[in-house]
């Protein structure tokens, strides 16, 4: 019994931990079972990645954000404005699309550097600070663009409809996929013998040879499942470029939170923010820094939408602020901070993403969708939050560390971890160790 619950996720959890990832689950077999098997058609997987692709770029930030304390309302206008910038910067002044997408970081950069300045220095409350600039950058989309669409070159589109290249003989599929897909198969493997290795080296408690197979037995066949799904697509397609800058940047975010001295800190002053400050901890800096990514990643995502529509419209980022705050909730974060994960926001923004994929496919209509999803968000957090009650650990807590991903803990001789060491993130990531 102890080695299943070393598998599926720790000491004290249950099937009920697994939440998020069993509605993923669900969504995805009720409405492959719905649309007659449209779901998972390849082209309907890549069409999905590149379509919602912002949902997960503004839930790397969001995450962040809302582990702090604060709450942005202004990534989409953030997003449209940058887009609209760049989008008249290549077509109207006849920048090349590279120096574009600088200019639309450093636009994205500046706008979170005044927000940011407003949150940390002058103490006005981010949801404040965002909603004025949600009608500020809204505004001045329009006003710059003269609330009309700005077409973007061919070069510019790859970002955000583009594939990776192909090459070799006709096999049916991809063969740049199929050899990113085996790249990915080898780096897992690798990252599991060598953390076994240097656990085995420190002299730490290593779980049963054959969880860490079985484990990575899973994810390695969801790995190659993905690989299919994205190297047979139809003629000219592969895995998309959107995907890649999503993927670096999610393994950047969760390296950041899990393993640096910041990362930890975001943690410590969304958890206790007087007790971070007693610990050496820069408020200031650490609020302004967060809210100053955010607007960063709120660019990203709108130069990248703008590459995958081929233009920049006055409606680009309507409503991104609520999707993205709504995955990183429905992925394990809390209210009032101090919890959340990178990879608990990318479940769920898949769960979203996917949700509003399916309710397009069987045709339910724009007010039922609106229903449907915004149930699903209140149950989600509803279900996440009866389990921190009830003294489980958080659901995606249990999977990170049932992937041997979170921090270890010192144990007690029964074997769970002392009061003083108890999570409160759901990774374990708030409990910091400052310099």
């Amino acid at each position: 019994m102890n080695q299943l619950r070393q598998l599926f996720g720790g000491r004290g959890t249950s099937a009920g931990q697994y939440g998020m990832i069993v509605a993923l689950i669900l969504i995805i077999a009720i409405f492959e079972w719905a649309t007659h098997g449209l779901t998972l058609n390849p082209t309907n997987v890549i069409n999905v990645f590149q379509q919602y692709s912002y949902i997960l770029i503004l839930a790397l930030g969001m995450v962040m954000v809302i582990i702090a304390g604060h709450i942005d309302l202004s990534v989409g206008s953030i997003a449209a404005f940058v887009g609209i910038i760049v989008a008249q910067a290549m077509s109207q002044w006849h920048w090349s699309w590279w120096a574009a997408i600088i200019l639309g970081l450093v636009i994205g950069a500046l706008v979170g550097a005044w927000q940011g300045f407003w949150v940390a220095f002058v103490r006005v409350p981010a949801f404040i600070v965002t909603l004025a600039g949600q009608l500020i950058f809204r505004g001045a989309n329009q006003w710059i663009g003269n609330s009309t669409s700005v077409s973007v070159p061919e070069s510019y589109q790859t970002i955000g409809n583009g594939f990776i290249p192909d090459f070799g003989p006709n096999t049916g599929f991809s063969n740049g996929t199929l050899l990113l897909g085996l790249i990915t198969v080898a780096a897992l493997i690798w990252i599991e013998a060598r953390g076994r290795a240097k656990r085995r080296k420190m002299g730490a408690e290593l779980v049963p040879m054959w969880v860490s197979v079985v484990r990575t037995g899973i994810l390695v066949a969801v790995t190659l499942f993905a690989t299919y799904l994205f190297a047979a697509g139809s003629a000219g397609t592969s895995f998309p470029v959107v995907a890649i800058i999503a993927g670096v940047l999610t393994i950047l975010y969760g390296f950041i939170t899990r393993n640096t001295i910041f990362g930890r800190q975001v943690y410590a002053v969304g958890g206790n923010a007087n007790a971070a400050a007693l610990s050496g901890v820069s408020i200031r800096r650490v609020n302004f820094f967060v809210m100053a990514n955010m607007s960063v990643l709120a660019a990203i995502a709108g130069m990248v939408y703008v590459g995958y529509a081929g233009a920049s419209g006055p409606a680009d980022g309507t409503g991104w602020e609520l999707d993205a705050i709504a995955a990183v909730f429905v992925g394990g974060a809390a209210v009032s901070g101090g919890i959340g994960t990178v990879a608990g926001s990318i479940v769920g923004a898949l769960v979203m993403a996917l949700l509003q994929n399916g309710l397009q496919l069987i045709g339910a209509e724009s007010n039922l969708q609106q229903i449907i999803r915004g149930l699903v968000l209140l149950a989600a957090v509803a279900f996440d939050v009866y389990s921190k009650t009830q003294g489980r650990p958080s659901l995606i807590g249990g999977i990170m560390r049932g992937l041997g991903i979170g921090r270890d803990k010192t144990k007690t001789d029964a074997g769970e971890p002392t009061a003083a060491e108890q999570p409160k993130s759901i990774d374990d990531q708030s409990t910091v160790s400052l310099p």
